[in-house]
């Protein structure tokens, strides 16, 4: 790993740097649990309906591959949906031999409601910031995001 851009003798830094995200990560995860508690959908199938509302129609493989689940095991998993009228499946219209999982109002409804009661929950956590502190965190963020990628 380079280091060289940081001042010497900060290099531990990146140690806590790297231990504040994981903290954050797993309190994000509990609240996130917390909010879906209120409604009839697990932790996994949120992700999968977060995916189809960002990414529009997907075929079961290319859903398990963005989850990193088995193909068996997403197909489990929009059975359950389909059944509660989340998503459904669509032949795909230029090959009818691919399917693609769709994303239904009920779907659309549940993922605005949580991600609105996230961004309430990520409001309140902010209230004690400056605007400058805001707007540095999410640029420095955005950046970090597109250095992951």
């Amino acid at each position: 790993m380079e280091l060289d851009n940081l001042p010497a003798g900060n290099a531990d830094i990146v140690g806590t740097i790297e231990k504040e995200l994981r903290y954050i990560s797993g309190i994000i995860k509990q609240k996130g649990r917390e909010i879906l508690s209120n409604y009839k959908i697990t932790p996994p199938q949120f992700v999968a309906l977060q995916w189809l509302f960002e990414d529009g129609d997907m075929t079961i493989g290319e859903l398990s591959n963005k989850m990193y689940l088995a193909c068996s095991t997403t197909t489990d998993l929009i059975d359950r949906m389909e059944r509660n009228l989340l998503v459904e499946r669509v032949k795909d219209t230029n090959d009818r031999r691919v399917v693609r999982i769709h994303l239904l109002d009920e779907g659309k409804r549940i993922i605005n409601e949580v991600i609105n009661k996230r961004q309430i929950y990520l409001e309140e956590i902010l209230k004690n910031f400056s605007s400058e502190e805001i707007q540095l965190l999410s640029s420095s963020l955005v950046k970090l995001h597109q250095e992951m990628r």
